[in-house]
């Protein structure tokens, strides 16, 4: 049986479901580490410390054409970890994404507080997630505490959902500002993602020389920490921002049968990468289908052709970029800013998608509704439906803006 999206259907709600939720995102902050490599940066550490092999080549082959320029790393090439006689153990990998990722996730959500115009003091919930890290108390409780957030905040950390983490952390985010809603009850809800990923290259190269796999994790995943502030909009303050984005609605869908397609598989030496084949065309696949469903949802948006949205697409890689594009019949021009942070930056899992909608907005003025789209472990797709603030346009960073033009040729 070939997979398929989950054919037992849930109950269908009413399809004004999602009018009228008064979710924004009134800020967004992205990090990422100080350092940034190249491809040369992978065949650097495995001529280092690994024999020749046939994997190997193939997968040193394939690192020049993923069409990614540069990745995020908090290190260079040269960093001790990486360069020790054995891979970091997971041990090694969770004291310094306690270290790093806690600061780096700090630095995302003093941006995010930042725009968003309120404190620390405000914020009611916080909603967190990463792939790359499973300590107890989770990377949350400390930035929480190094941000000064009040004792009794609510705290939910979203673990084994991956690249979809980002979106599946707001998606729940939304669920808990309704139900503040419901309540009558302000919702600021603090929303952050982390992933330390490059760190794990030692133990896939392990993987690709001992056992003759051609993996391409070390190829890909990059580090970044991703915020967003939410809000139910009750009791606003002068002090807050408009929203930079409403949240106008979601759906969340499975594929069968997939479990051994895409995952992150625990191992001693941390995390091991699940990405077969099929995951570009089992995504384009699916996407059609969420994509209708989510519409079903939002009956005031007439427009039904995916080419009258912008598409803040996870950048999994440059085919599952390209088959969604072809899927859905749209361009470069839809997903540019998601092309923009994958040749730029790479995939960073879970935070990535934060940084393609942050990037987005810098981009020139683009079509009004957004539609977010990622994919996770399972296989997983989340997807939202976004309505952009029109005059909340920012500037590229620094150093991407030339690049700008190149990434759509």
């Amino acid at each position: 049986m070939s997979p398929s999206v989950v054919s037992k259907p849930a109950p269908q709600p009413p399809h004004d479901q999602f009018e009228g939720l008064d979710l924004g995102i009134v800020g967004v902050g992205i990090a990422y580490p100080p350092h940034k490599v190249g491809p040369d940066a992978l065949e650097t550490i495995a001529k280092r410390h690994y024999p020749e092999s046939k994997a190997l080549k193939k997968v040193l082959g394939i690192n020049h054409y993923t069409g990614i320029a540069t990745r995020s790393t908090f290190g260079d090439v040269d960093h001790p970890l990486v360069n020790q006689a054995n891979a970091p153990n997971i041990s090694d990998l969770c004291d310094l994404f306690l270290t790093e990722g806690v600061s780096l996730s700090v630095q995302a959500c003093k941006k995010a507080i930042e725009e968003w115009g309120g404190t620390a003091d405000d914020i009611t919930h916080v909603v967190a997630t990463t792939c790359t890290n499973s300590a107890n108390p989770g990377f949350d409780h400390h930035v929480v505490k190094e941000l000064e957030v009040r004792h009794s905040v609510e705290k939910v950390l979203l673990h084994g959902v991956g690249c979809s983490g980002g979106l599946a952390a707001l998606r729940t985010a939304a669920n808990l500002a309704l139900g503040a809603s419901f309540q009558k009850r302000p919702a600021r809800i603090l929303v952050m993602a982390c992933e330390i990923s490059s760190v794990l290259v030692r133990s896939e190269l392990d993987s690709i020389v001992e056992e003759e796999e051609i993996r391409i994790g070390p190829v890909l995943f990059s580090d970044c920490a991703s915020a967003l502030v939410l809000s139910n909009g009750i009791q606003e303050e002068a002090s807050e921002n408009e929203p930079v984005y409403e949240l106008l609605g979601w759906k969340h869908d499975m594929l069968h049968n997939t479990e051994d397609d895409l995952g992150f598989s625990v191992h001693p030496l941390g995390w091991k990468v699940i990405l077969s084949a099929r995951v570009p065309e089992l995504a384009a696949a699916a996407v059609p289908a969420v994509f209708a469903d989510l519409l079903k949802s939002l009956p005031a948006l007439k427009d039904k052709s995916p080419t009258a949205y912008d598409w803040a697409l996870h950048p999994g890689g440059s085919l599952i970029l390209s088959g969604v594009e072809e899927s859905m019949n749209i361009t470069k021009e839809h997903t540019r800013a998601s092309w923009d942070i994958y040749k730029n930056h790479g995939n960073s899992s879970s935070a990535t998608i934060f940084s393609v909608m942050d990037q987005l907005r810098k981009m020139g003025e683009g079509k009004e509704y957004v539609v977010g789209c990622a994919f996770g472990p399972g296989i997983a797709i989340e997807m939202c439906m976004l309505k952009r603030r029109m005059d909340a346009l920012g500037t590229p960073d620094s150093g991407e803006a030339e690049l700008m033009s190149e990434t759509l040729d």
